[in-house]
């Protein structure tokens, strides 16, 4: 019997993921069932369980997956000297992992923010999951106060800024702009990015003014 090849089963896995990622998207997890996972892939029932458990093992996966990458990507940039400014780093991940699940689609919108938010409502009742977010969550957050650290040694933060404050605020600004869209439809990452941009470039010329006033 021929050896079935990595690339195979790596393309196989990735049909499976994809299926669930929109059947969960479409349906939300508890109304999804494994047999609507196989309709979806169009597979036997051998061929999916040969890769996942169940329904749990399907959506940590897909969990693990997405923060993985997007840890990967923040500490590739927390290597360079300086990291990349806050609002090109950030339009610059979110694309990627948004372009990487184009092709996922629920009623001709994007299926992957309501997956996000499918994840979240599911994590307040499933600890596993819950706990398999806030390692991703938590590597992540290591990598931006790394990335943050960056900006401090060249002078582009100020050195008494907590790393980890920014770090959670540049999450809560990637997990807002995700779920706006789940709510109100696709928007470009231009506009996080612009967003973003138009917030760094305030300055406090009133407090500057209000100084020199009482000098």
């Amino acid at each position: 019997m021929a050896r079935v090849s990595q690339e195979h089963l790596d393309a196989r896995r990735r049909q499976i993921l994809d299926g669930a990622a929109i059947c969960f998207a479409r349906n939300g997890f508890h109304a999804t069932s494994m047999q609507d996972v196989l309709k979806e892939v169009d597979l036997s029932a051998g061929a999916v369980y040969r890769y996942f458990s169940g329904k749990e093992a399907l959506i940590g996966a897909i969990v693990a997956e997405v923060l993985g990458s997007v840890r990967a990507a923040f500490e590739e940039a927390a290597r360079r000297s300086p990291p990349p400014p806050p609002d090109e780093l950030v339009a610059s991940v979110l694309g990627r992992t948004l372009a990487a699940r184009e092709s996922l689609v629920v009623d001709g919108r994007p299926a992957f923010p309501r997956l996000v938010i499918q994840v979240w409502t599911e994590t307040l009742r499933n600890e596993e999951l819950a706990a398999i977010l806030r390692e991703g969550y938590g590597s992540v957050r290591t990598a931006w106060a790394r990335i943050v650290e960056g900006y401090q040694e060249a002078g582009m933060m100020p050195a008494d800024a907590e790393p980890d404050h920014v770090a959670r605020t540049m999450i809560a600004a990637v997990l807002g702009f995700i779920a706006q869209q789940s709510l109100f439809g696709p928007a470009p990452v231009d506009v996080l990015r612009e967003g973003l941009r138009a917030l760094m470039s305030m300055r406090d010329d009133q407090g500057a003014t209000e100084g020199s006033q009482l000098g």
